[in-house]
């Protein structure tokens, strides 16, 4: 089973997330900021990171940064409400392997995940 881990600051989201992706037979691990997320993420070991680009603290880009200096390949989504041009640009230099809207239809995240463990031959 492919373990997904979420970063967003964001109750609500978080507890959506969880509900739904353990519906869809993933391991989930949930983070309510960068600090702990990174701590997950270094213990977990998580087949795929969705993370929150607007966090108070760490952000998800600094996050993200974080992650590119322990593991390169490490598939991550990043999942914003607040996204422009000249953000999605950055985090696509770092090596983002998706960018989703928070206005997202979940359908689009489930699509996001599904090419990014086929791609990782993980099981899903």
């Amino acid at each position: 089973m492919a373990k997904i881990l979420v970063i967003d600051d964001e109750q609500g989201i978080r507890d959506l997330l969880d509900t739904l992706l353990c519906r869809k037979g993933y391991d989930v691990v949930v983070a309510e900021n960068g600090q702990k997320g990174l701590q997950l993420f270094r213990r977990e070991r998580p087949d795929v990171i969705v993370i929150d680009l607007k966090m108070p603290g760490m952000d998800g880009l600094t996050v993200l940064r974080q992650v590119r200096s322990l593991n390169p390949s490490q598939p991550v989504i990043i999942l914003t409400g607040a996204g422009t041009p000249e953000t999605e640009q950055q985090v696509r230099a770092l090596g983002v392997t998706e960018y989703v809207e928070k206005e997202f239809s979940l359908h689009r995240l489930g699509d996001s995940l599904k090419r990014l463990l086929a791609y990782t031959d993980l099981p899903a």
